[in-house]
């Protein structure tokens, strides 16, 4: 912890600093960082939570380091890395490429019969995340088949499409009076009509 209230977070995976607001404390006690606010007002305790789980990151990305896993669900979708550079076909009339930044290595992969997954490895969790974010926004899932970029054990919700709401007859004679309100007859109109008929008939025939 520097004079300026600066942490920096140094392991195997590389090494983050992160600037902490005046008004919040950090000192070192042994092996551990603590964290002290000066009141109990709202936005002293949101900052002390938000700078500890910041730091708390940071310890864990430098150590263990963050992994994302996407995969890309569609005919003819896949995905090819080459050094940093990301080139996706997603469906569109041309390639994607993405240049990704250095403290992110990608690597991507496809086995036969699987949908083609995008690895994602950096230190720097708010980076890893916004990196993701960004490919997952080049071809959000769409509901009705589900196609799109998402994340691998992302669960999409899907929609009924118009052939699962295809005109059914068997349904439709189980429905009840589709006029309702209007109180309509039809079978009694018909008979009404019939014997109007036979009626005219039996006074021709009679005259």
């Amino acid at each position: 912890v520097s004079d300026k209230n600066v942490v920096t977070v140094k392991g195997p995976k590389g090494t983050l600093t992160q600037t902490i607001d005046p008004a919040i404390k950090v000192k070192t006690e042994g092996a551990e960082l603590v964290f002290e606010r000066p009141t109990d007002l709202k936005h002293h305790r949101a900052m002390h939570g938000l700078y500890r789980a910041l730091v708390a990151n940071m310890v864990k990305g430098v150590s263990e380091g963050f992994v994302i896993e996407q995969e890309l669900v569609g005919v003819g979708y896949r995905a090819t890395t080459k050094g940093q550079r990301l080139d996706l076909a997603l469906g569109f009339s041309h390639q994607v490429a993405l240049e990704l930044p250095a403290e992110v290595k990608v690597s991507a992969a496809q086995e036969k019969g699987k949908n083609p997954v995008i690895r994602l490895e950096s230190a720097n969790k708010q980076l890893i995340g916004a990196v993701a974010a960004k490919l997952r926004a080049l071809r959000k899932p769409e509901p009705y088949k589900g196609k799109g970029v998402r994340f691998v054990g992302e669960n999409v919700r899907r929609k009924a499409g118009n052939a699962d709401r295809r005109f059914d007859p068997q349904r439709a004679g189980q429905c009840h009076d589709p006029f309702p309100l209007i109180g309509l007859d039809l079978a009694g109109d018909h008979q009404r009509r019939l014997a109007a008929q036979a009626r005219i008939q039996a006074r021709v025939s009679l005259e």
